[in-house]
Parts: C-alpha cells; structure tokens; sequence
C-alpha cells in the first residue's frame, strides 16, 4: 500500500509543481509522476536533517519542502528530457 501512496503523492505533486513552473513542459505524465516521487524523497530528506519530519499534527514544514523538492526535481527533469528529445525551444 505504500508503494500505492507513494505513486499517488508523486502523481499530485508533480503536477502542482507543473503548474508552478512558467512555460510548457515537455515531460509526459509518467515522468511527471517519478519526478514528483523523487522530489517527495527529497523533500522528506531536508526535512529529516533539519528536525522537522515528524512532528503532532499536520507537516506542513515536511509538505512544503516536498512541494519545493518537487518543482526543483520537475524543473530540471524537464530540461534534461528537453534535451535528450532535442526540443530545446520552450513555448
């Protein structure tokens, strides 16, 4: 169930982070979702080094930073893709 949860926050938390960003972005939706998976991993970790990953009631500190995690990890996945795919104008 975990592995359900996870793909579930990575899904929501790559399109926020889409739609954040200005521009287009070329990634699909499937590399949305591991990029917003990745930046939850991220998120979690900065906000397990600062002390701030479990704490009574909502984390909001935790939420936020995967939110930032995400749209840094989006952002750049999609400068890389754009690359690799070599559709380098952004529109």
């Amino acid at each position: 169930m975990s592995w359900l949860w996870a793909i579930i926050v990575g899904l929501v938390l790559g399109l926020i982070a889409k739609a954040i960003l200005p521009g287009k972005q070329q990634i699909p939706l499937w590399l949305t979702t591991v990029f917003g998976i990745l930046g939850s991993v991220l998120g979690n970790a900065v906000a397990t080094w600062i002390g701030v990953n479990d704490t009574k009631g909502i984390d909001w500190t935790r939420h936020l930073l995967q939110l930032i995690g995400a749209v840094a990890v989006v952002g750049v996945g999609d400068m890389l893709w754009a690359s690799i795919r070599g559709n380098r104008q952004r529109t």
